[in-house]
Order: C-alpha cells, then structure tokens, then sequence
C-alpha cells in the first residue's frame, strides 16, 4: 500500500491515544497467569497485541470481548498445544512468553513472520539457560523449542538495559525455586514491576519470589510511543495548538518528553492521575519554532528507544546538531532503523549522517518529492508520515500497511486534526 502525504494545515483540537502496547500485553499475560477473572479496559487495537491474546487462547486460556476494547480473561493453569505457538511480528510477544513457557510441564515451539525470525534471540536464552530451561533455536533465532522444566532463580547482570530481557528473567522467576535478581546497566521501563506487583506478585524493584497472582481489573493508559508522533508533528507544523488525552507517563517511558525539553519544545503535562499501577496525563503540544539540537545518549536511550525514529524527524528542525549515540540496539527491531532511517530521510532532503551506535541531525529543508521504503517496519512509516507534513512537496510511503502492526488508528486521528 503506498501512501502519499503532503504539506499540512496546523493541527488543532484534542485526540485520545489508544492503549499502551507494552501494558497491553502484559495485561493478557498476566491475567492468564493470575487466579480469578479479569477485566482488562482500553486493551490495544494493534496486530501485535493481538498476537499474544491469540497465543494466550491456543494455551487454553478462556477470553472473550465484553465490546471493541474490553476484554474478560479467566486465568488458570495453561495446557500444552499440539501446534506451533505463532507470535505473528510481536518480539515482546516471543521473548515473554518464552520465560512463562520455560517453567511448565509441557513443550512448546514458537514461531513467528519472516521479520521477527530475523530478530535476536540470543538475549533471553541466556539467562533463561542460567536458570534451568531448555531451549533451541535456529542459530539463537526463531523459531524457538521449549521444552518446559524446573528453574531455579539467578541474579543476573545484564551487558544491555532491556524491557524484554528484564521481562523474561523476572516472569521466568514466578515459578522458580529462590528468588530471582536482574541487574542492568540503566533503567529500562518498568511497566512488568508494576503490574506483577498490582497483581500480588512478591516483588521489590527487580528482585521478584516465587510468587501466585490474583486477578483484578486492569485499565491500560495511552501509548507515550503511539503519542510520540502526534507531539513531533505539533511541534514542527507552523501554528499547531492540540491536546492529546490519557497518554501514559510512566517515568521510564517518557524520554522523548524530557527530551522535547532539552530542545526546547512547548509540551504542557497536566491533569495526571493513576490507573492500575501506572500513571497517565493530559499534553498539550504547540508549534515551536526555536528548536535547538542537543545530545541523545547513555541513560537517555532506554527511555526512547522506540520514538528514535521519530525524534530524528523532529531534529531536522532544530538548530544545531542532535546527536544520538549509545543506540546500537536500533539495528536490531523490526529493520535495521539507523540504516534504513538515515537512507529514506536523505531522500528528502534531511542533512542526517549514519554512525554505528546512532546518528547526527542537522536542521533541514525537507523538500519531499520522493518515494519511501517503510522496510516493513510500522515505526519508519509513521515517522516518514510526520516529516510528509512538513515537505515541500509530497512524498509517497511504500508500506504503509504495515502502521496496523501497532497503531491501526495512526491516519485516522491524524487526519481529524488537521481538518
């Protein structure tokens, strides 16, 4: 599908973000892991979500729509499947559930598409390994064969600040003998700490006991990532003023708004309360026209790993230099992002130069008038979709589908604000 964008009226009004992605799967995980029923509210549209709730289902686990975005799971014990486990695009989904799948009394494969085999592996296995389980891969890519065993818990120090891999050891320590440890380099989000101890997980930071959860109802916040494009494309789209509603700001995701910050963006974050463990706020974004560069590195990185691509766009604009280091793990999601990034954004006439662990922006003219790969990868696309509203002329994203992967109602509510 190819998608032509061209230069935007200013963005006004107020969208509500939808569901959080991270807490989204997590919510389904868990609930099925818990004792009782559960009710999980604003649960995500995206495909990758819905890849773990597929899974979770295959699993035995009983779950139905009460309507579009509220779903009932009865946790309960999971049972073996004789069919392969398919994770669809979903990393968060495979190396997740690889760490609950480790410690059961049956085996399991997981698979997944051509993109997410290609996606490493190597960094669950190990410390998964550490604690007893079994587990094969393809030259430590998918498809992955667990065969389900005693763990015992670790204390592990991981090389890399990771979510996933933080994930994976914590979940996999649920049903381990002692307790389980997990050390990193720099905070990664905490969104699993949270809603294992919402659950009645015994867990202190990130050292988590043996452990049973307790099922309660779950309302899931706004995605700070999904939102990341929409306060990108107010800042640089001359005369924007919007309001975006219930965007999660837990403090290990919101980078990218200390960030906007640091480069002197006008972002207002009111109106914050909690739900279920996490906390979520209102912003308001208006169009700045003094942006100034600045360097993106070390702890930063872990916070905003995801909105990179997007922030590149945003730099464009910016005086100076912004210069982002220490992200190699870019390379790693669903495209080789730093590459892929900095080709597509030279197309249109970004002044962006490739480094092995980043990239450096400087501020730009974006004339447009050029066609882009997504390179099946749903954030480059609706990155390249925000710098389309700041292009001369109109440029055209190959690929655009693939926006349904995390964010189906990306162009819907783009487009209500700027007509």
């Amino acid at each position: 599908m190819i998608k032509k964008i061209s230069f935007s009226k200013p963005l006004k009004g107020e969208i509500t973000i939808p569901a959080d992605k991270s807490v989204s799967h997590r919510a389904v995980m868990f609930s099925a892991l818990a004792q009782g029923k559960s009710i999980i509210r604003n649960f995500s549209s995206g495909a990758d979500c819905h890849s773990t709730l597929n899974l979770f289902k295959q699993l035995g686990i009983q779950t139905e729509f009460l309507d579009k975005k509220t779903l009932w799971i009865e946790g309960g014990t999971l049972t073996g499947s004789n069919s392969a486990l398919y994770c669809g695009n979903s990393g968060t989904t495979m190396r997740l559930v690889s760490s609950i799948l480790a410690g059961q009394s049956f085996s399991s494969v997981l698979t997944g598409d051509t993109s997410l085999s290609k996606r490493p592996m190597q960094r669950i296995i190990e410390p998964l390994t550490l604690m007893g389980a079994k587990i094969t891969s393809l030259e430590e890519h998918a498809p992955l064969t667990i065969k389900g065993s005693l763990l015992h818990g670790i204390e592990y120090n991981s090389p890399i600040a990771s979510a996933q891999v933080k994930s994976a050891v914590l979940l996999a320590g649920l049903n381990a003998e002692g307790y389980t440890a997990f050390n990193e380099p720099y905070p990664s989000r905490d969104h699993t700490e949270r809603l294992l101890k919402y659950l009645g997980a015994n867990i202190e930071g990130t050292r988590i006991y043996p452990s049973k959860l307790f099922a309660k109802d779950i309302d899931i916040v706004g995605d700070i990532s999904s939102a990341a494009f929409f306060i990108v494309a107010g800042l640089i789209v001359k005369g924007s003023d919007f309001v975006i509603k219930n965007v999660g700001i837990n403090p290990t995701r919101t980078g990218i708004l200390d960030i906007i910050k640091r480069m002197n963006g006008e972002v207002n974050v009111f109106n914050k309360r909690e739900l279920s463990g996490e906390i979520c706020a209102d912003i308001q974004i208006k169009y700045t026209e003094a942006l100034k560069g600045c360097i993106i590195e070390g702890a930063d990185i872990p916070r905003l790993i995801d909105e990179l691509p997007v922030i590149a766009v945003l730099a464009s604009q910016a005086e100076g230099e912004t210069i982002i280091k220490n992200a190699n793990d870019l390379r790693n999601k669903e495209a080789d992002r730093i590459s892929c990034l900095v080709n597509e954004l030279r197309k249109i006439g970004v002044n962006i130069e490739e480094r092995e662990d980043g990239f450096v922006v400087r501020k730009s003219e974006l004339k447009g008038n050029a066609g882009l790969e997504c390179y099946n990868d749903h954030r480059l696309a609706m990155s390249f979709y925000v710098a389309g509203l700041i292009c001369k002329n109109e440029i055209a994203i190959n690929g655009f589908e693939w926006t349904k992967i995390s964010f189906p109602e990306f162009e819907e509510l783009m487009i209500s604000l700027y007509n």
